[in-house]
């Protein structure tokens, strides 16, 4: 448990690091102003910080760099998030706003944003569903009980699922059952399918069809949609503008990381719901053991749909950041509710 003076110094010399890059001693930390403790009180507890783990000592310097235990101590216990200014906010929303209509092209935007606004490198996963919509579709009956949907995309894709037909619907209906659909729902996005069969085709079917409620139960079932997610990176070379990032092996091994698509979207959709901080080696790729990661999802009735990740140094604006992806996680998920109806 670290004591009160001992959380003061380590917040400020977190907090300085991040502004300027280079180690922090005790006289500059001494002339902060409300610090009230001599040069040499400070020392000594920065030593006794390094000796729990939460100071590193570069060998070439006095001063003293926070460690990952530092870090993650500094985002658990002494972080105020960081104010964003409303420029950056309506420059945010602005995009939004203006695609509201295109949530692929929202989602490459939103990257595009938190790059710029943080000079960090920005990752969002964003369901493949929004790319592709409905080509063909198509009910066999296998038997009195049981028929298999068949889903064509306008990418070519083929997906089979076997449905349950409901007790009273008959199998001479399944051609009826199957023009209706295709005539509502042929163009119409993966992701609005099945709102599209509730609202539109739904009155339809209860014209011709018999036991129409139990058969829109089984048609909602075959077309529920597995949300594949597709990767958006933005600012991957501002990295190199980190003087962390000097060393031309360490740059490398990011690059490549940031080439592996599966590889990074495995690291960032491993993350829970809600906002995360990895910090260092807490991340499980050793490419990135010398940055932190910041995620945050975004989801539509209560479903996770994707995820806005912010790659940068361990010596990153924790606060600012995180602010930054709670204002559009919770922005994207108004606006998915909007865009789904």
């Amino acid at each position: 448990m670290l004591t009160e003076r001992q959380r003061m110094i380590l917040n400020a010399i977190v907090d300085d690091y991040i502004r300027s890059a280079e180690p922090i001693g005790s006289r500059s930390i001494s002339k902060r102003g409300g610090v009230g403790f001599s040069p040499a009180t400070i020392r000594n507890e920065m030593a006794d910080l390094e000796e729990l783990g939460y100071l590193e000592q570069p060998h070439t310097s006095a001063g003293r760099v926070p460690s990952t235990k530092g870090y993650r101590y500094y985002v658990d216990h002494l972080l105020k998030l960081g104010e964003v200014s409303e420029q950056e906010l309506n420059r945010m929303r602005g995009f939004l706003a203006d695609q509201m209509n295109q949530m692929e092209q929202v989602i490459q935007h939103a990257a595009m944003i938190l790059s710029n606004l943080t000079n960090y490198t920005s990752i969002v996963l964003g369901p493949e569903m929004f790319s592709n919509s409905l080509k063909h579709f198509q009910l066999v009956p296998l038997n009195q009980d049981t028929a298999v949907a068949i889903i064509v995309t306008n990418t070519g894709h083929v997906e089979n699922r076997t449905v349950s037909i409901p007790v009273g619907i008959d199998i001479s209906e399944m051609e009826k059952i199957t023009r209706i659909l295709n005539t509502k729902l042929v163009g119409v996005p993966l992701s609005r399918l099945r709102s599209r069969l509730y609202s539109e085709v739904g009155e339809e079917l209860g014209r011709y069809v018999e036991h129409c409620e139990q058969l829109m139960g089984a048609l909602d079932e075959a077309l529920a949609s597995d949300n594949e997610h597709r990767m958006f990176l933005s600012g991957t070379t501002n990295m190199l503008t980190q003087p962390e990032f000097k060393d031309v092996e360490k740059v490398k091994t990011l690059l490549d990381l940031f080439d592996e698509t599966p590889t990074l979207m495995k690291l960032v959709s491993s993350h829970p719901d809600g906002i995360q901080v990895r910090i260092g080696t807490e991340n499980d790729h050793e490419a990135i053991n010398n940055c932190s990661l910041i995620t945050a999802t975004y989801s539509f009735e209560g479903k996770s749909l994707g995820m806005i990740g912010i790659l940068g140094p361990t010596r990153m604006e924790y606060g600012k950041v995180i602010s930054l992806l709670d204002v559009l996680s919770k922005d994207m998920t108004v606006l998915l509710g909007k865009w789904y109806k």
